[in-house]
């Protein structure tokens, strides 16, 4: 008896291990054949579900929720605030009445082409309404689509979640209980948002004194502290009846774009936690479906997911977007980015866990959903922003990184230091900065080559300076480098 549990966790062990080398592997393949990689973890889960039965969807949804979480915090930490400021009034039209509208749309064709009532085609809309933040950050975070646009459909797929759960919340009940208060219903939809995005900058500002004030003891413990903080952020944001995913998404945005210590290893190992949980979650999603149900809904679902990327999304996007100076192309683009993913999937396990009628008929026409935008609009994305003008060519990563690392209590760090134009060090030589004692710059970045400095290197625009200096003299370092005089200001002011 004992040596067949061993066995069975062994064996366990060993397909989870399995499943992230091929999920890891995939991702090349993905790459060279213009897919997203998110479809190949969903055909390796769809095959295995040829050998292993599974259908716990109260287990999927648990864990689909706990991947979410890390999935938005990592995306929201990538984000930066400069061009997220500038659209944020089009992501959030995108994500409340753009997912409105794309729900009722493609609720009215659910209706008539699956059979169902009234509530359930909506259902089903609500269900497919949102962009999927897993698969936005993975498909448009290696492209070097225009500033503005990767900025939007980033902020709108982290930000249309409360939007997508609220509506399939409210009519899972409408079809359970007719007689629910739709009022009552609305007032709760803003109470969630209003909460999400307060809680959500709050546990920022937490997070990131936390992670600068508290000297732990590992440099390897501030990763999953940040990642401590906000699995906190969505739990205490659920338990008052807000919505956890957008207070995430918020409280990521500030920590991404705050000053910490440890700033790399905290990126490096979100990204890479979030590339596990990624692999893992569609896998699990793909083990939940069985291909052979997927035939019996083909034509339905192929009819519903041309709809869907043809009419419902786009006439989403342009009636949401109205006189905000997007140009025709983009709009275009906007609409064909549209992906579904993992969000998707994990709503419909709603159904599935109340026990509605034609529940799984939902599930399945969802997947199929999900797996046609994630073969189709991902493949298609690149090419089309190459069509439309709206790439900016090759995306250039970062080549360099330097961070102080640690095995036990340290009170200095080393931090990067970005020189911006109409900084009062451009064309100072270093030995004329005056620095606060026990500081040292030990490296500068030039053109992506590494400079060694010296008293008499001169900074120049857009070099990247690393800077080692005591944990309290961080704020003073900063403003050394990045400080303005007054007076530059109004010359520069004047025409």
């Amino acid at each position: 008896m004992i040596a067949d549990i061993a066995n069975t966790i062994n064996s366990s062990i060993l397909l989870v291990s399995i499943l992230l080398i091929v999920g890891v592997l995939t991702t090349k393949f993905s790459s060279r054949l213009g897919l997203p990689s998110l479809v190949f973890y969903i055909i390796v889960g769809m095959i295995l579900s040829q050998f292993i039965y599974y259908d716990n969807a109260p287990l999927t949804q648990l864990f689909g929720i706990l991947a979410l979480i890390v999935i938005l915090f990592e995306g929201g930490m990538q984000t930066k605030w400069e061009p997220l400021k500038g659209v944020i009034k089009p992501s959030l039209s995108l994500a409340t009445a753009g997912v409105l509208i794309t729900t009722a749309t493609i609720g009215v064709f659910a209706k008539y082409i699956l059979g169902v009532s009234w509530l359930e085609g909506l259902l089903f809309g609500a269900i497919v309404g949102s962009t999927d933040a897993a698969a936005v950050f993975a498909v448009i975070g290696n492209k070097n689509i225009k500033q503005r646009l990767a900025a939007t459909l980033e902020a709108e797929s982290g930000t249309n979640d409360p939007m997508a759960v609220f509506l399939t919340i409210s009519f899972i009940s409408l079809i359970q209980s007719p007689t629910t208060n739709i009022w009552a219903i609305s007032l709760h939809f803003f109470w969630q948002m209003g909460l999400g995005i307060a809680i959500g900058f709050c546990m920022g500002k937490l997070t990131v004194w936390g992670i600068n004030k508290i000297n732990l003891d590992s440099s390897g413990l501030y990763p999953i502290m940040a990642l401590a903080f906000a699995i906190f952020t969505f739990s205490i944001t659920a338990l008052f009846q807000g919505s956890g995913f957008l207070a995430v998404y918020v409280m990521a945005v500030f920590v991404g774009n705050a000053d910490l210590t440890y700033r790399h290893s905290i990126f490096r190992f979100n990204e890479g936690f979030a590339w596990m949980m990624q692999i893992l979650m569609f896998i699990l999603l793909g083990l939940l479906v069985f291909p052979n149900q997927l035939v019996d809904i083909f034509w339905q679902g192929v009819i519903l997911s041309l709809l869907l990327m043809l009419v419902a999304r786009p006439l989403g996007v342009f009636l949401s977007t109205i006189k905000m100076n997007f140009s025709l192309k983009e709009k275009l683009f906007l609409s064909c980015a549209g992906l579904k993913g993992a969000v998707p999937i994990v709503l419909a396990t709603y159904p599935m866990i109340a026990n509605l009628e034609n529940s799984q008929l939902l599930f399945n026409v969802v997947f199929f959903v999900v797996l046609t935008s994630a073969l189709i609009q991902g493949a298609s994305i690149s090419p089309l922003a190459n069509i439309l003008r709206l790439s900016n060519g090759e995306k250039i990563q970062p080549t360099h990184s330097l961070e102080l690392v640690s095995m036990g209590k340290t009170t200095s760090e080393i931090i990067e230091i970005h020189i911006k134009e109409k900084s009062d060090v451009i064309n100072k030589t270093l030995t004329n900065i005056q620095l606060p004692k026990h500081t040292l710059i030990t490296a500068i970045i030039r053109n992506e080559k590494v400079l060694t400095p010296s008293g008499d290197t001169t900074l120049k625009q857009d070099d990247i300076i690393y800077v080692l200096t005591p944990k309290i003299k961080r704020k003073k370092v900063h403003s050394i480098f990045t400080h303005q005089t007054a007076q530059q200001s109004k010359n520069e002011a004047v025409p």
